[in-house]
């Protein structure tokens, strides 16, 4: 690695975990309908957490996990974030360069790690990142001649038209909806964004990982295999791997059983 290419994954480790801070006070004030601007505050006393006491991953250690004034536990969630955060900033970096397709994988990721977080505490997926990012997604297609606009246009409409197929099989079979309207409208994103030939991949991926952990969750669980787990991190998680390494193998799922498709 270049002293160059150094600098630049070292600062988006920095940059990142910047965000992830701020994705720490979004994943807590967006669902409650806080608004998002203004010092974080300790849930408890009330007290303004100070800049130097704000510090993304160092400060909860050196604060020992605790409120400065009153003492009260702080989660573990807040540096985890932080930390994923900065990891997966760095790595888009180190995979893609300083490109503005980069700049817009970069919303991407910060976006899935920040409604996957929101996904498992609240069970929702918030429009104001899927349907943000969707627009963000189309714009950034039509402007940026690294990508394809058509690409995209076919990936809104393959994503979230193949994840709306399914959700209305399930509901018609079973009665229950097995699929909410923001895991279609994430993946419509993801369609917009990674194009319709990353949706195969990810929603297989997904769908493996989301099947093993929910037979795990429903042997500890008393509704067993009718426990509701929140799909949102899994397609996240899909498409993560199709960014980082897996892309090949994606487009490769997409020639080998939808050859028509390709042509």
């Amino acid at each position: 690695m270049s002293d160059l290419k150094f600098f630049e994954v070292f600062f988006a480790f920095l940059f990142g975990a910047c965000f992830g801070s701020f994705s720490n006070v979004v994943i807590y004030r967006l669902p409650q309908n806080l608004s998002l601007w203004g010092r974080s505050r300790c849930t408890k006393c009330q007290k303004p957490v100070s800049w130097y006491h704000n510090i993304p991953m160092f400060s909860y250690f050196i604060l020992k996990g605790r409120c400065k004034f009153c003492a009260e536990k702080f989660s573990l969630r807040y540096p985890t974030v932080e930390f994923i955060m900065a990891v997966v900033f760095a790595m888009t970096v180190y995979f893609y360069d300083v490109t503005w397709l980069t700049a817009e994988y970069l919303i991407l990721v910060w976006g899935l790690i920040t409604a996957s977080f929101i996904d498992l505490d609240h069970m929702i997926l918030p429009d104001e990142i899927t349907l943000g990012g969707l627009v963000i997604g189309l714009i950034g297609a039509y402007l940026n001649p690294q990508r394809d606009f058509l690409d995209a246009i076919l990936g809104v409409l393959f994503g979230g038209g193949i994840l709306w197929l399914v959700a209305y099989v399930y509901f018609i079979f079973t009665g229950r909806e097995g699929l909410g309207g923001g895991d279609i409208k994430l993946l419509a994103w993801l369609g917009a964004l990674l194009g319709w030939k990353a949706i195969p991949f990810i929603i297989l991926s997904s769908s493996v990982l989301g099947s093993v952990i929910g037979l795990l969750l429903s042997r500890k669980n008393e509704e067993g295999l009718k426990t509701m787990i929140p799909f949102g991190p899994f397609l996240a998680f899909g498409a993560i791997l199709y960014l980082f390494g897996l892309k090949s193998v994606g487009i490769w799922y997409v020639d080998l059983f939808f050859p028509v498709l390709t042509q």
